[in-house]
């Protein structure tokens, strides 16, 4: 297999029932946009048939591989030891719950030329109940208020340039991954681009996001935030970027006078 240039990484807890179908769109995905990537199945102490499923298609595509936790960590844990075993300059975040069509994330690959991370946000959002909507309308509002930062959506399949995310001193390990290390980025002046992607309707089983443990988990997720950047001086001074970043080569073409080239996002780090 060649050198991949995207990990996709797919959290997947009790998903034998959708296991197969999340990986197979995924790799016809990779096939279709001609992108040299990998799907790291990460088991997070699935107790059903989730892991041999990942083994068998591991058997006949070697762009498949698999970490297994001995007992469930969580979406951001899974995430985390996801992005450190990675092999691509890329990562992205695929839940194994095969909700999320593949090919509505990865069509924007060709964006990382110009940012360093694209944020899809849903465009359908009559698929999900009302009442999930309002919950998603007054978290985005939270978030954005207190933060000070506007995004439409920071739960979603994100796609960053990995060499970013290892500069991170603090991992988030619950639902609230996603938002802490958006929000880091976005403070810090990184370049990134919003996105539309249509969401598909979970088929079988049910979601693990809205469970007083996940929610409990997030309340503490986003105080833990507050304190990083309010309180304890923690948080990454603005400006401070990877070297091989787009922002960081942008920020330098500037500087020295260089005009930057076109922005292709539909939004950039305020």
């Amino acid at each position: 297999m060649a050198e991949p240039s995207l990990t996709v990484v797919m959290p997947a807890l009790n998903e034998a029932a959708n296991i197969q179908a999340a990986v197979s769109s995924t790799l016809a995905a990779l096939d279709s946009f001609k992108i040299a990537g990998e799907v790291l199945v990460v088991n997070d102490g699935s107790t059903d048939r989730t892991g041999e499923l990942v083994a068998a298609l591991s058997a006949t595509d070697s762009r498949v591989r698999t970490l297994r936790h001995e007992k469930p960590q969580g979406i951001g844990a899974s995430f985390w030891d996801g992005v450190m075993a990675a092999r691509g300059e890329f990562v992205c975040m695929l839940p194994g719950d095969n909700e999320n069509e593949p090919a509505e994330t990865l069509r924007y690959m060709g964006l990382m030329n110009d940012v360093d991370i694209v944020v899809p946000f849903v465009c359908n959002r009559q698929v999900r109940s009302r009442w999930r909507n309002l919950l998603s309308h007054l978290y985005r509002a939270i978030i954005n208020t207190t933060f000070m930062v506007n995004f439409n959506y920071t739960n979603g399949t994100v796609i960053y340039r990995r060499s970013i995310l290892k500069e991170l001193p603090f991992h988030s390990t619950g639902f609230f991954y996603q938002t802490d290390i958006l929000v880091r980025m976005a403070r810090q002046g990184y370049l990134f681009a919003e996105v539309p992607y249509r969401l598909g309707a979970r088929s079988k089983g049910t979601s693990k996001a809205l469970s007083l443990r996940s929610l409990i988990r997030v309340a503490g997720g986003y105080l833990r935030l507050f304190q990083d950047i309010y309180l304890s001086g923690r948080g990454r001074a603005r400006g401070q970027f990877v070297q091989d970043s787009q922002t960081a080569r942008r920020f330098a073409g500037r500087s020295a006078g260089v005009p930057p080239p076109p922005a292709a996002s539909q939004a950039e780090s305020r």
